[in-house]
């Protein structure tokens, strides 16, 4: 039994512009818009819960997705609706334990490694078949490292794209990557 996800990041939008732990705000596309999504019959379709990740769904024009609860981006608890400058500059011991232990919740929400388990969690409970996942790019950033067994330290290094498509494919725990671009 094999499982591929193709994990697509959402459009930019101003929250995401400004580095801002929010989702509001409607998706920038490209000038020249996106050609719409071919999916099989059989492809199952899912998106965080996230606006940014519905809105991009929609511009897509994927068949009536699901929303995905584990594809949810990392809860940043009192941080939510903040910028990463300001808060560097108001807490920068806080912002400092965040960005290098993976265990650190300084916003009092979930640590980057919690955030890893939930969505290994799910990869792990997909079974077979086809599916396409517009996620938020610290869920990709979790899977990426999740399915090259990678260790916590190397999340911040993975740089996920708006509009990018990672794809991962699997069978009994074992997952491949293929990167392979943009979408638009």
């Amino acid at each position: 039994m094999t499982v591929r996800v193709s994990l697509i990041a959402p459009a930019m939008n101003a929250a995401l512009r400004e580095a801002r732990f929010d989702d509001a705000g409607p998706v920038e596309l490209p000038p020249t818009g996106l050609d719409p999504l071919c999916l099989a019959p059989r492809v199952r379709v899912v998106s965080s819960p996230s606006g940014r990740c519905r809105a991009t769904a929609e511009a897509l024009r994927l068949p009536s997705y699901a929303v995905e609860p584990a594809l949810a981006g990392c809860a940043t608890g009192r941080w939510r609706g903040r910028r990463l400058d300001e808060l560097t500059v108001e807490e920068p011991a806080s912002v400092a334990a965040w960005l290098t232990d993976p265990g650190a919740a300084p916003h009092g929400g979930e640590s980057l490694r919690e955030l890893r388990a939930r969505v290994a969690e799910w990869m792990e409970g997909l079974g077979s078949g086809t599916l396409c996942a517009v996620a938020e790019p610290d869920v990709i950033r979790a899977a990426v490292a999740h399915a090259l067994g990678a260790p916590e330290e190397v999340f911040w290094r993975l740089d996920v794209r708006p509009l990018s498509r990672t794809t991962l494919s699997g069978r009994a725990g074992r997952w491949n990557l293929l990167l392979d671009g943009r979408i638009s």
